[in-house]
């Protein structure tokens, strides 16, 4: 698989991942499409369905356009993704020692940065739907995963998607997916976790504030 379809598959995975929809989607969620959080079956088949339908008919999205992209984040994500969890995991150690304050600093800018990365592939968001594969016994009450394929009529091959999930007080949320077998909490981690031990977590923080500032840059030039 080229890196250019790599990119497309993973910008698909991410944005159904974090709920990103189109504004118009959002504001009329009731109406279009109800997430089902109470089984982590259920709410990454509705949520899936529904948000893939939004991207394609939002032309905002798709022309990448990464501020209306983040006002979705905010607007979807809250619900359905534990970003807090994610970003812990992600940091490791290191997020015991940091303060309330650099917690959030890193968490703003982590997100940020998946928008701004994954907000050019969105673009090209066309006939992809989603199958959810048979569930298989899970190990562990309130930690599930969920395996499910991404079908597309210009690729002769399905790809392997996987969502992991974990049961909190408002029902089931997504917080880690594996991409054709690569998680990708472990892929941050290996690279925040290098720049932790060389600079600390304010270095994490404004490496992270610099790349997105870049990738707006770039975005707008």
């Amino acid at each position: 698989m080229s890196w250019r379809r790599f990119l497309h598959v993973a910008a698909v995975s991410v944005a159904l991942a974090l709920g990103l929809g189109g504004a118009d989607a959002v504001r009329a969620a009731a109406d279009s499409f109800v997430v089902d959080p109470t089984t982590p079956e259920s709410l990454v088949r509705t949520l899936s369905t529904g948000v893939l339908d939004d991207i394609r008919s939002d032309r905002a999205i798709r022309a990448g356009d990464v501020g209306r992209l983040q006002q979705l984040v905010d607007a979807r994500i809250l619900p359905y993704v534990d970003m807090e969890r994610t970003t812990r995991l992600v940091v490791g150690r290191a997020w015991r020692q940091a303060t309330p304050a650099q917690r959030t600093a890193i968490m703003t800018q982590f997100r940020l940065l998946l928008v701004h990365t994954y907000a050019g592939a969105l673009s090209r968001v066309t006939d992809e739907t989603v199958h959810v594969l048979p569930v298989r016994e899970q190990p562990y009450p309130d930690d599930a995963i969920i395996r499910t394929q991404i079908i597309s009529a210009t690729s002769a091959n399905p790809i392997d998607l996987a969502y992991r999930l974990g049961k909190t007080r408002s029902g089931w949320q997504i917080y880690d997916l594996n991409i054709m077998g690569v998680w990708l909490i472990q892929t941050y981690k290996n690279e925040f976790n290098e720049i932790i031990q060389q600079r600390g977590i304010d270095g994490l923080i404004r490496m992270l504030t610099e790349k997105n500032q870049q990738l707006a840059v770039k975005k707008s030039s």
